[in-house]
This record gives structure tokens, sequence and C-alpha cells, in this order.
């Protein structure tokens, strides 16, 4: 499962995404993943979350992402959840790609893996091949 949290710089994208991630380190058994550019959710997340910093891994563009998702993935097979914050960074702001990007997500993330993934922008801005996910 995909889901995306949409909308502009400043409008608490980061701060839903670490609720959600925090109500679900409460409730799941599985491990749960944040990937996010620049730490900056670091001292707002329960120590049960494992928090990567893409930056750590001089990860330029969508392709070397998915790389690094998938590793990531097929590192540790109790991943119920992959919060995904600043994804536009990584990707230059390439909204197409984005969406290229999560069709890739679609078809080989394993089903009992929920991908959230924040995208700054207004919904009007996005199209159809990220729009489809919301």
């Amino acid at each position: 499962m995909i889901k995306l949290i949409v909308g502009s710089k400043g409008s608490g994208k980061t701060k839903t995404i670490i609720d959600m991630m925090n109500t679900s380190a409460e409730a799941t058994e599985g491990h749960i993943v944040c990937i996010e550019k620049g730490m900056k959710s670091t001292y707002n997340i329960k120590s049960s979350i494992r928090i990567i910093d893409v930056d750590d891994y001089n990860i330029r563009g969508y392709d070397q992402f998915f790389g690094f998702f998938m590793g990531v993935l097929a590192g540790d097979y109790d991943i119920v959840e992959v919060y995904l914050d600043g994804i536009l960074k990584v990707g230059d702001g390439d909204l197409e790609g984005l969406g290229t990007l999560l069709d890739k997500f679609a078809d080989v993330a394993p089903e009992y893996v929920s991908v959230i993934v924040t995208v700054s922008c207004d919904d009007e801005q996005l199209p159809e091949s990220v729009k489809k996910y919301l």
C-alpha cells in the first residue's frame, strides 16, 4: 500500500507522519523505518523507529533511491511501514519521476509493507501518475 501526504511547505506534513509513526510504534509488532533527507525528525520519533538520512549515503535521484529502498527492505523482513519524508528533494522536484518511483514501489513492495510518502506541493500540481496514489 502506498499513501501520500500532500501539501505545500509548512502545511504540517512532517508533523502528520511523525504522529502516524509514533502511533504505529505503539501498536505494531513489526519494524518501522523513517527515511528522510536532513534528519530533521530525530528528536520527535520514538526510539524503536529506525531513522535513515539519505544524505549519509549520498543518494541522488530516484533511481539511486529506489535501489537504496530495496536494500533496506531486503535487509529486514520484519519491516511493516516505511515513511519517506522529503522525497522531492532527492529527485530535484521532478513530479513525473516521482510517479515512476511510486509505480516501482507498487510493483515490488511486499503487500504487508505500507509506504507513506510526503509530497511538498499542492494537489493541483500533481501529475496523474502521482494523483492515482492519493
